[in-house]
């Protein structure tokens, strides 16, 4: 498992929350909503030079929003599917902006079982989550990534 260590400050995420409770494919119908409708927050989505969306984010916190990690054996909490938004950006009706906090993060594209080997390399290393895992997907790249938040700044 090939990971990275990353400082990510603050930033904001306008997109559509879900919850668990929602039940079996909520995350999917999430992304379908904000597909369907980025139209109505593209002008607020941070871009890279090339004029992509500097990144597509699912955003975890627990029920509380203090982007603590998933209760119940990280079975449930939000969820938040959207891209990274410019500073000052206000949600549209109908979208919820969620600013994250600064963390240290360890970094793994995603694939199948990777969550589970890296919560697996956290606890052999000592190493506590200090908040929620996100899923991070870079339009440039066209690749998913976890990060694993190890200290808040």
């Amino acid at each position: 498992m090939i990971t990275k260590t990353c400082i990510k400050p603050s930033f904001c995420i306008l997109g559509k929350e879900g919850s668990t409770w929602e039940g079996p494919g909520f995350i999917k119908r999430l992304w379908a909503e904000a597909n369907a409708q980025f139209a109505d927050i593209a002008p607020l989505v941070k871009r890279d030079a090339q004029g992509r969306p500097m990144g597509l984010w699912g955003a975890m916190s627990d029920f509380s929003r203090a982007f603590a990690p998933w209760e119940n054996d990280f079975s449930q909490g939000l969820y938040l599917a959207g891209a990274e938004a410019v500073d000052g950006a206000q949600a549209p009706a109908g979208w919820t902006l969620w600013t994250v906090p600064g963390f240290v993060y360890l970094v793994t594209e995603e694939q199948e079982g990777a969550f589970g080997r890296m919560i697996e390399h956290l606890d052999r290393k000592g190493i506590p989550l200090a908040g929620a895992v996100q899923e991070y997907t870079s339009p440039a790249e066209g690749r998913a990534y976890l990060y694993f938040p190890i200290r808040r700044l």
